[in-house]
């Protein structure tokens, strides 16, 4: 066993390849083409691979391949290399081949994309499954076969410092844009959807234990999940934190009798990096497959667990089954040519960065500032001036485990000039407040950039609550675990990213805004961030307002396309933003328990009659559509809506219409997204948009019977461009006769057969 581990470790040494390659001569090579050609299914292609492999060979596919010393290198090596799970050379078995990937693949120099909230603002699934295909590309073009690319873990509340790694507050927004991200990495790698389930505060992740009902479990923060899981996912990903008082990775209940029993997942779970893994035994048996990325506990404890009779082999056989059949059925189905490294953060690459960045930023305000608005900037603008600590860096996002390093980085002063240069164009950071407002007064128009960056938001790479003793019997107890906790405590008040203390600016950020616009009424504020900006103590006084994101390598040139009319702002909030932040679930970043409840977001809002600064789904075009719901199909298991879009304006644009459901018998109706459509249309043209709808928000879920039935309740349907204000005038949704009762999804009592 010593020398494997010899042997692995020299292996996460070597460079990566351009390709995960199976020799045709070896053992699994054959399986994979005997998969490919249809002589056997992948289930009899594992149990022949695990019949040729000794006991070592086997427990070896349950960990990482590398060794416990390397941890200190992970932040390093993570860059450079995929981390091995499983690997085997003497029967050709490439293992797991990690890359992290959710705004591109994190390996070496690669196209940086739009963060993953940015991308939910496009509502635009199609557009997510090409980014999909390019992340999935350029993770096998770096020698990877496996992406935990997806992380679909819903907004509870926009101070989560990995807000930005998700797609919003929304189950059906975040489910559809999960699910087509999946669909286009599985093409070349494996894709691994993260992290199940209910992560979402990142200070207290290691410890915090989070209570939730059965009703708001399953019909709230799951079903997102489910939607990637029906789409292909491969894999899944379990959290740090405790569930009803149960760590994830020896969570039974949800990692096998709901993902397994309910929801028939057939793939392999891995867990979260390092701190996963609390009980090398107890995980397995749970349903936690492989512990990541290094050998831990797994690689100490379970050959004595088996030698006593406390680990059943079988338990460790179904788990090497799950893991060697997803890999040869996913080598034997992606796309056969494997790519070549010319392709990464190639000019094809950019320019879907590009256009995924145009498609995000969300137009908030537009006003006129004399007769005409103020956005897009007039193409005989002389004088520009474009201020803000933000506005020449390249802010990409937080700085953890999805940081991508691209070859290249347009800031949006770079980008501004590109896109005009004919036009003088000054700027100032912003520290001095007073030279800021002179410059700003001598322009015709005023661009201030300013929002946050990874010193505000993101992964707490440091944080005090992990279990040390992972990392050997001498952590357990005594000196060295004193040591080492009171080192990681003081760390962490030290490191960047983690969740935000408040939903504000930076004061500094306020002071300018007001110094400018004294000087300048002719003033665009740009937002850069993660998630939700409160912008109460200035928005008044802006009339354009835009919110860019982390916009990727190709950001700047983005926003000045949607500044200067080239493209259209054709972004959308994935999440409601308040007047103000106590109008939103309570959020303790210190907090060791949380309770989740069905109440959140612009649910939360609609339900306490708190009317938002900007709601769900908003955004502004430039030109004007209106829309008319003409009918609509619907029944348990889901329908359609038709509706007519008309541009009424003089120029192309975009709108996203969205078909919302809600309880009018309430005394204040809450808005439930049922379905979606991105449409485009040329100047006076219409056209009749088929909406897809989900049944999931007007059902519940019965817990003794895990069966489905309808929401009591008077049922009303609307189509939108953002969340309704007044259901007045809503149409009763009707389901189809024959249709109503309990959806019996024929859950079984066990593992599925």
């Amino acid at each position: 066993m010593k020398m494997a581990a010899r042997r692995r470790a020299a292996r996460e040494e070597e460079p990566a390849s351009t390709d995960v390659t199976t020799a045709s001569g070896s053992a699994y090579g054959e399986a994979v083409r005997a998969v490919r050609e249809g002589e056997i299914d992948a289930d009899e292609a594992a149990d022949h691979l695990i019949g040729q492999m000794t006991e070592g060979e086997i427990l070896g596919l349950l960990d990482g391949d590398s060794p416990g010393l390397l941890l200190p290198l992970i932040p390093t090596l993570l860059g450079r290399r995929p981390f091995v799970a499983g690997a085997v050379p003497r029967l050709g078995i490439p293992g797991i081949r990690f890359s992290d990937g959710g705004r591109g693949v994190v390996i070496g120099a690669s196209t940086a994309f739009p963060v993953t909230m940015a991308r939910a603002a496009t509502w635009d699934p199609l557009l997510e499954e090409r980014v999909g295909h390019a992340i999935g590309l350029e993770t096998r073009a770096r020698g990877a076969n496996y992406s935990a690319s997806v992380c679909v873990n819903l907004l509870r509340h926009p101070a989560w410092g990995r807000a930005q790694e998700c797609y919003g507050e929304d189950p059906v927004l975040t489910g559809r844009m999960g699910a087509a991200l999946t669909r286009g990495v599985r093409v070349h790698a494996m894709a691994c959807v993260k992290h199940f389930a209910l992560n979402s505060m990142e200070d207290e992740r290691f410890e915090v234990d989070v209570w939730v009902d059965d009703h708001a479990l399953h019909e709230v923060y799951l079903p997102h999940f489910k939607a990637v899981v029906d789409a292909g996912a491969d894999s899944v990903m379990s959290a740090y934190n405790r569930v009803r008082g149960e760590y994830m990775d020896v969570n039974r209940s949800l990692l096998t009798e709901v993902l397994r029993y309910e929801w028939g997942f057939t793939g392999f779970v891995t867990s979260d990096w390092v701190f996963g893994v609390h009980d090398a035994a107890v995980s397995l048996e749970a349903g936690m497959d492989v512990e990541m990325p290094l050998r831990l506990l797994r690689a100490r404890d379970l050959p004595a667990a088996l030698r006593r009779g406390d680990l059943a082999r079988a338990t460790v056989l179904r788990s090497a089954q799950r893991i060697l059949r997803t890999c040869v059925l996913h080598a034997a189905t992606r796309e056969a040519a494997g790519p070549s490294p010319a392709l990464i953060a190639s000019p094809a690459h950019r320019a879907l960065a590009r256009q995924a960045a145009e498609e995000s930023i969300v137009l908030l305000k537009n006003e006129p500032v004399g007769a005409v608005q103020l956005l897009p900037l007039t193409p005989a603008a002389g004088h520009l001036a474009v201020i803000g600590r933000l506005a020449a860096r390249a802010n990409l996002g937080d700085h953890g485990s999805s940081r991508v390093r691209p070859p290249s980085t347009i800031s949006p002063l770079q980008g501004l000039r590109e896109a005009l240069p004919r036009v003088r164009i000054t700027t100032a950071s912003g520290r001095n407040e007073r030279a800021a407002a002179a410059l700003a007064a001598a322009a015709e128009t005023a661009i201030v950039v300013v929002g946050l960056d990874q010193h505000d938001e993101g992964e707490s790479v440091v944080t005090g609550g992990v279990d040390v003793s992972v990392l050997g019997r001498a952590f357990g107890s005594g000196f060295l675990r004193r040591l080492l906790i009171g080192v990681a405590h003081l760390a962490s008040r030290f490191v960047r990213g983690g969740d935000r203390s408040s939903l504000d600016l930076r004061p500094t950020d306020v002071r300018l805004i007001h110094a400018v616009v004294n000087a300048n009424p002719r003033t665009v504020v740009v937002l850069i961030g993660g998630s939700a900006i409160l912008t109460e103590a200035w928005r008044d006084r802006v009339p354009a307002l835009l919110l860019a994101w982390y916009g990727g390598m190709e950001g700047g040139r983005a926003l000045a396309n949607v500044l200067t009319g080239r493209t259209e702002p054709g972004g959308r909030l994935p999440f409601v933003l308040p007047t103000d932040a106590a109008h939103l679930p309570p959020f303790d970043r210190t907090a060791k328990s949380a309770i989740y409840d069905d109440a959140w977001g612009q649910r939360r809002l609609d339900r306490d009659g708190h009317k938002p600064a900007f709601p769900f789904g908003y955004g502004l075009g430039y030109t004007t559509i209106e829309h008319r719901l003409l009918d609509h199909t619907f029944d348990d298991t889901g329908g359609e809506a038709h509706v007519l879009v008309r541009n009424t304006g003089d120029r192309e644009g975009s709108t996203v219409i969205q078909m919302y459901a809600a309880d009018v018998s309430t005394r204040r109706p809450a808005a439930h997204l049922l379905g979606f459509r991105k449409v485009t249309l040329q100047p006076g043209a219409e056209t009749t948009v088929r909406v897809v709808l989900d049944a999931g928000p007007t059902l519940q879920r019965d817990p003794a019977t895990r069966r489905w039935s309808p929401r009591a309740g008077n049922w009303a349907l609307l189509a939108d461009q953002h969340s309704p204000v007044s259901w007045a005038a809503a149409p009763r949704l009707r389901r189809r006769e024959g249709r109503e009762g309990p959806v019996d999804e024929g859950v079984p009592d066990g593992p599925p057969t």
